[in-house]
């Protein structure tokens, strides 16, 4: 018999519950088929979480963490800061290529319930939240002026290559992305070189 204390089982349900949401959304994925991909009894859930909502954030919770390791970590190879925000878009065209990419888990879930849903649309906002706090990282590394909006547009970019990889099935939309990032930074940095006070 299960046991709530069990951390292989806590991790097991919320592989499954983020597995099936993915894939098929929060609305059409009931407590039955969470039970039946994860073998967790549905009385064992009901005494993790007291409301599918309340997994269904978990799960997304448990994502975001993950998703945020694999893109820090596919965007850390280069030495420059400059060439790690070019490596994003690579790293994207990767992740788009894959046979279960169902573009952002976050997006999708917002565009469900809404960003003012009390557990999800919290979770989805606290995504947006850090890869935008990592953005600035890199962007402020970069000596670029206004470090905050530039990483705002690489933000959009992302989130749009993204969003039309998922509706036309192209990849090829990570490779556009990626032109227009090194359009804008191109313009900054040729920008900054004409403000040099050594010109």
């Amino acid at each position: 018999m299960d046991t709530i204390d069990d951390a292989s089982l806590v991790s097991r349900l919320l592989a499954a519950t983020e597995k099936l949401i993915y894939a098929g959304g929060i609305h059409a994925t009931g407590i039955d088929a969470i039970v039946k991909a994860s073998g967790v009894a549905r009385r064992s859930i009901y005494k993790m979480y007291s409301t599918k909502e309340e997994l269904v954030a978990a799960a997304l919770l448990a994502r975001d963490q993950r998703w945020m390791s694999w893109f820090i970590e596919a965007t850390s190879q280069a030495d420059e800061p400059v060439k790690r925000l070019a490596s994003i878009f690579p790293a994207l065209r990767q992740w788009f290529e894959n046979e279960d990419f169902h573009g952002c888990a976050f997006i999708n879930a917002a565009g469900e319930l809404g960003v003012t849903h009390p557990d999800i649309g919290a979770v989805s906002t606290l995504h947006k939240q850090r890869l935008l706090s990592y953005l600035r990282e890199l962007t402020g590394a970069s000596g670029l002026s206004d470090p905050d909006e530039v990483a705002n547009y690489f933000l959009i970019l992302i989130d749009g290559a993204t969003a039309v990889a998922m509706v036309t099935g192209d990849a090829g939309a990570a490779d556009s992305a990626g032109r227009a990032a090194a359009l804008l930074l191109s313009s900054l940095q040729q920008q900054a070189g004409s403000n040099s006070p050594n010109r």
